[in-house]
């Protein structure tokens, strides 16, 4: 490859958490030709994925096995042309945003409130404020395990809440987006206004991921996790919010396996007093600190 290729990575710098145990191979490719060829030579054994900003994901601290592959600067173009943008999906959702702002497109101010990146984003059909990638979404490129290039419209991706159809083994290299333009001043008003509303409502400046749990249909997951009694509870060094109790903190010291754990607790907690099953947003991956194959999670 003519990127980069790592053997026993830690993952806890890269995760917003801070935590987590070893990659076997961290591959960063160089661009869209490096990685088709990747694919193209790589061991059908080898389990490949993909991770952005790893703001939303918890890495189990037994590891994560084969090949992580973290799409780079290369991958984070951001193109305008009439009504519509291209956006790299290594692209951060706030740069994007704030990069279509400083250029007189709106429609992306809502990116700013999601952390991640583009390609995460298309992933799970990520939202905030009213509004989901799909709503502003005409169409992707992706590249599929064999290392063929595809485009893919929004119909094709049959995104649904916090959830896109397509084979997990595919990788998103770019999104294709609906825009208009407007004064950068009105833009530059409402990206303020949700990041106040972030710094209000959210621990962001803490060792945190996105939001931990999905809302049931009909329901807050915070107000149940509240009713709960869940806010402030901690397992080892791993604590839910006081601020927002559907963020879990990583307080200094947790391991994923706190971290896991107390979510697992928050769960069986809101079971017991609401009757409603809670459903990780956050991805859980890689292999328990005993590596038990049992407990692999399904989506690597």
């Amino acid at each position: 490859v003519r990127g980069s290729y790592k053997s026993n990575v830690e993952m806890a710098p890269y995760t917003w958490f801070r935590g987590g145990g070893t990659a076997s191979v961290v591959f960063r490719p160089y661009d869209q030709e490096d990685l088709s060829k990747f694919l193209v030579q790589n061991s059908k054994d080898v389990p490949v994925m993909v991770i952005g900003a790893a703001s939303n994901v918890l890495i189990r601290d037994g590891g994560i096995p084969g090949v992580v592959i973290k799409l780079g600067k290369n991958f984070s173009s951001i193109n305008f042309k009439g009504d519509s943008v291209r956006i790299g999906a290594g692209l951060p959702n706030s740069i994007a945003a704030r990069s279509a702002a400083k250029e007189g497109y709106s429609g992306l101010e809502f990116l700013s409130g999601i952390p991640g990146t583009i390609g995460g984003g298309l992933r799970m059909n990520a939202g905030a404020y009213g509004k989901e990638f799909k709503d502003i979404l005409i169409e992707v490129e992706v590249i599929d395990g064999c290392g063929s290039l595809k485009v893919l419209s929004v119909e094709e991706l049959a995104m649904s809440y916090r959830k896109c159809s397509i084979p997990k083994n595919y990788i998103f290299l770019s999104g294709l987006f609906k825009t208009s333009k407007e004064a950068t001043s009105k833009i530059q008003m409402r990206l303020d206004e949700i990041k106040t509303r972030r710094h209000e409502s959210q621990p962001i400046t803490q060792k945190t991921g996105g939001s931990t749990f999905k809302n049931p249909i009909g329901y807050k997951a915070w107000k149940l996790i509240d009713a709960a009694g869940c806010r402030g509870v901690s397992v080892g060094g791993a604590m839910v919010s006081e601020q927002h109790c559907n963020f879990l903190i990583n307080k200094g010291s947790a391991t994923a396996t706190d971290l896991e754990n107390l979510g697992n607790l928050v769960q069986q907690k809101v079971q017991d007093a609401s009757g409603i099953a809670l459903e990780w947003e956050i991805k859980i991956l890689g292999l328990l600190r005993d590596r038990d194959p049992k407990h692999e999670e399904v989506s690597l």
